[in-house]
């Protein structure tokens, strides 16, 4: 079967620099959503007010999306023309609350749920990692409960931080409580760095969790890590989140909570591409700070290829199936 001529696609590069125009990821056009003939949209949440250390998040959207400029349409590891197989857009902010992480969570919900029940697979641009519950109630809503993979530096299960429930290190915690995530075929890797106590990891793996803590991870080849993740998620529902402090904070220095020690950028990507084949109903990359980034915004060209990866993923899901 031949997959018909994407609608959407970037601006061609050979006619116009790729430093000209309107900042869009990937410069794929701007489109409301949902809209018909889109396989998958990128969407950008800037809400940070529920970090507890370093904020700046808000800005990570606007910053990945420059940063992608230079992404081309061919990726040679997975043998796949992402944008000529995959009509893709980039669909713009969700509105949120400054200050309000649960009505902002209620926001993200909102303006998600049409374009997951359209069929859109979405790419979500954050933000702070608290957006994800958000995201995982849509996803629920429309797929059911869902697996959870996500590469992080943190399990972000923690009960609560000064006193409130709703913040950037609780939101798998919540979405466990509300019924959204399938810990039984969820596997969360590359936790690192001091804890509160030697019960943090064991609450995760005691809600269900599969837990690879990041010198484990740091062991394992990228085929062993998608033998790992394939073998727990099974065929139902997943949802793949990236939290940018997973890498080591030499190469990603522009995040909330930076841990030492993380994964190398190469580890990681090939840790994405170990999953090809796989469907997912939806990703995010989070916890790019661009305030405490490099002159060279090295964290947010590393969270524009980890997006762009996500979108490889589905390009090859999609030919697959097809």
């Amino acid at each position: 079967m031949t997959l018909p001529t994407p609608r959407f696609h970037p601006a061609d590069a050979s006619l116009a620099p790729r430093y000209s125009g309107v900042r869009t990821f990937a410069r794929l056009p701007q489109v409301g959503l949902p809209h018909d003939d889109v396989d998958a949209a990128v969407v950008g949440v800037p809400f940070d007010t529920a970090t507890s250390f370093r904020a700046g998040a808000r800005f990570g959207p606007e910053a990945v999306r420059s940063a992608s400029a230079l992404l081309r349409p061919y990726h040679p590891p997975l043998d796949i023309d992402v944008f000529g197989t995959l009509s893709i857009v980039d669909g713009g902010d969700i509105d949120i609350t400054p200050g309000n992480a649960l009505r902002s969570t209620e926001q993200v919900d909102a303006a998600l749920r049409p374009v997951i029940e359209a069929g859109i697979v979405p790419v979500v641009l954050g933000g702070d990692h608290s957006i994800v519950l958000g995201e995982l109630r849509a996803h629920a809503a429309v797929h059911g409960p869902v697996a959870v993979v996500l590469l992080d530096a943190h399990a972000d299960t923690w009960d609560e931080y000064y006193g409130e429930r709703y913040f950037h290190g609780t939101p798998f915690r919540r979405a466990v409580e509300e019924g959204l995530i399938d810990t039984g075929r969820s596997l969360l890797a590359g936790m690192r760095g001091p804890l509160y106590a030697p019960e943090d990891l064991g609450v995760a793996r005691d809600m269900g969790f599969e837990i690879i803590v990041g010198d484990e991870l740091r062991t394992l080849s990228a085929a062993e890590y998608g033998a790992r993740v394939r073998e727990r998620v099974g065929d139902g529902p997943a949802y793949l989140s990236f939290d940018i402090d997973v890498l080591d904070p030499a190469f990603a220095p522009g995040t909330g909570t930076p841990e030492v020690a993380g994964l190398l950028p190469h580890e990681a990507l090939g840790f994405l591409r170990s999953l090809a084949g796989m469907s997912f109903t939806g990703f995010d990359v989070v916890e790019v700070s661009p305030p405490y980034d490099g002159p060279g915004q090295v964290t947010a060209l590393h969270a524009a290829a980890v997006a762009y990866e996500m979108l490889a993923l589905t390009a090859v899901a999609r030919r697959d199936a097809a």
